[in-house]
């Protein structure tokens, strides 16, 4: 259904399983339609060959992969925000179900885009739109393979935190309010040098206990929460 609504994606044809009843996927039928896309009622065990397991819930989708969002148009986006920009930059990420937990925490958290620096992208898309709750559809990324649009950004007045453990500025510290790029390693390699090198600062997530580390997607979850925090007006009363 997300993916009907974000329409960035070429719709070859969507499958339901026989018997199913249509009332619980009406608004995907009348969506499917308004859209021009067919749709096709097939044997229960096809549906389960087409799909990855069998939680597909009756219905799957045959559509191109999503397009990336171009650094050009991140940058046309940058220009329509009514609100301080917030970015997520993740390095390191490997795990599609782990890229898919951290996008759908980066949505709810108010994230307007995820920067994902990688040479090759690797993902299984499936993997990554299932865990993800439809923020995968809906939420650009961006892939980059250097600095540069890191730099560019920079330029436009946008501060880049790296998220660190071991620094002494907490990221209570930091002011999050401001056009930010929040930097987030994966736990095997974290930050490269080379995004290290052009930090304007960095900050590190207070833990208690005995834990060395967190997960990339918890991590980003509390960064972003904070910042979520951070932005939202202090009510009265």
């Amino acid at each position: 259904m997300a993916a009907l609504q974000a329409w960035v994606r070429r719709f070859d044809v969507i499958c339901i399983r026989h018997g199913m009843h249509e009332e619980k996927v009406q608004e995907l039928l009348d969506l499917a339609q308004l859209r021009g896309v067919p749709v096709q009622r097939i044997d229960g065990k096809q549906l389960d060959a087409m799909a990855h397991g069998t939680t597909h819930g009756g219905v799957v989708a045959v559509v191109s992969p999503k397009p990336r969002t171009t650094p050009e148009r991140l940058t046309e986006l940058l220009d329509t925000l009514e609100a301080p920009p917030l970015l997520l930059l993740l390095e390191g990420i490997d795990d599609s179900r782990n890229l898919g937990f951290v996008l759908r925490s980066a949505e709810a958290m108010g994230a307007h885009a995820v920067l994902v620096k990688k040479h090759l992208w690797e993902f299984d898309e499936v993997e990554i739109s299932r865990p993800s709750s439809g923020a995968y559809e809906r939420l650009p990324v961006v892939q980059i393979e250097s600095i540069d649009l890191l730099e560019s950004l920079q330029k436009r007045g946008l501060q880049l935190l790296g998220c660190l453990a071991g620094v002494k500025r907490s990221m209570y510290e930091a002011n999050l309010a401001e056009p930010t790029i929040v930097a987030l390693g994966g736990e095997k390699r974290g930050l490269s040098g080379a995004v290290r090198n052009i930090c304007d600062r960095f900050m590190t997530i207070p833990t208690g206990g005995g834990a060395s580390s967190l997960s990339l997607s918890h991590a980003a979850a509390i960064v972003l929460a904070e910042a979520m925090r951070q932005r939202t007006p202090a009510q009265a009363g």
